[in-house]
């Protein structure tokens, strides 16, 4: 359904405000994970190409990066903001039936994705499956929302404004918050280990930031679709994250788990 997809002008948005702020120190440590002798890598859930991007400037001038996601506007805003690389195949694909061979990649990444994927064992299993013998799958999830105070606020507000039909959606990407959860999840991997990592979210202004927290996030349809006065409430979301984080820049605490798993 459209009220949980990014789609119309979400995609954008998000890319513009909440990319750089939430996602940018994220994505350079990610690709900074990435096995020097990768040739062939696959990025699950690509979005905008935050990963991408990176993932790109650290292969090798032979290799080949396929970059997918399951939601087209997403590729569609990610092709626009990367420039053409003959090494580089954008691709719509759901990670629970992935449209590739088996034994056919050197690693997989997979930043923020896995916890929108409605069978997170049958994707794993499809990540296995398509990897080389001794390939490498880096994936992040999101920490609790309680270490994630921007996202924290922008959650309680929600709730508050409407509390007997509140928007739902922030629950997905925090839904997988359990670090200990991780490397049970990849039990059929050689090894997994999990790394909890500390970023800063630096916005340029609270009013930056909470346009891409309410307009850059499928929350928007929510809040629309419950007739909830969304400029009012980004207004709300802008007065808080000033009071918590300051104003200009607009800084809050993000926490993430970071999973280097080998095949």
């Amino acid at each position: 359904m459209s009220s949980t997809r990014f789609v119309g002008p979400i995609p954008e948005l998000y890319d513009r405000h909440l990319g750089p702020v939430l996602f940018e120190p994220y994505a350079r440590d990610l690709a900074a994970r990435m096995p020097s002798t990768a040739r062939r890598i696959l990025e699950i859930a690509a979005g905008t190409g935050r990963v991408t991007r990176h993932l790109l400037a650290g292969l090798a001038p032979g290799g080949d990066l396929v970059a997918t996601d399951l939601n087209e506007p997403m590729l569609v805003e990610a092709r626009h903001r990367l420039p053409a690389d003959p090494r580089l195949h954008w691709q719509a694909a759901d990670a629970q039936a992935l449209p590739f061979a088996a034994a056919t990649f050197d690693v997989v990444a997979c930043q923020f994705g896995l916890m929108f994927v409605p069978d997170k064992e049958l994707a794993v299993r499809e990540i296995r499956r398509v990897l080389k013998p001794g390939g490498t799958v880096l994936l992040s999830t999101w920490d609790d929302l309680a270490k994630n105070p921007a996202s924290d606020a922008l959650h309680e507000l929600a709730f508050a404004a409407l509390p007997e039909n509140p928007p739902m959606f922030m629950r997905t990407p925090f839904s997988m918050s359990d670090a200990a959860a991780l490397p049970a999840l990849f039990s059929g991997f050689a090894s997994a280990r999990v790394e909890t990592v500390a970023q800063i979210a630096d916005a340029s202004s609270a009013s930056d930031f909470a346009t891409g927290l309410v307009r850059g996030n499928p929350i928007w349809n929510q809040l629309i679709e419950r007739a909830i006065d969304a400029d009012a409430f980004q207004t709300r979301v802008e007065e808080r994250l000033r009071r918590d984080f300051g104003d200009a820049p607009c800084r809050s605490p993000l926490s993430a788990h970071v999973l280097t798993a080998v095949a």
